[in-house]
């Protein structure tokens, strides 16, 4: 059941960071207190190029669509 919800939640968090022109520590920080509030304890955020995040779920993007962050569970 937290899988679901986990699931569903990074889904409407990616929907809504995809804004143009916003640092990465902006929309990692508002990412990161979605993920906390839904109960994750143990997982990665981070900052990756356009198209490099091989093994992680992209979560939103930043810096103007070139950049793209990645959720990991750890």
């Amino acid at each position: 059941m937290k899988k679901i919800l986990l699931a569903v939640g990074l889904l409407s968090i990616a929907g809504t960071t995809m804004a143009a022109g916003k640092s990465c520590d902006d929309v990692k920080a508002e990412i990161d207190a979605k993920i906390k509030a839904n109960g994750a304890s143990s997982y990665t955020l981070e900052a990756v190029d356009k198209g490099s995040a091989a093994d992680g779920k992209v979560v939103g993007t930043c810096e103007g669509g070139t950049k793209e962050l990645v959720y990991k569970r750890g």
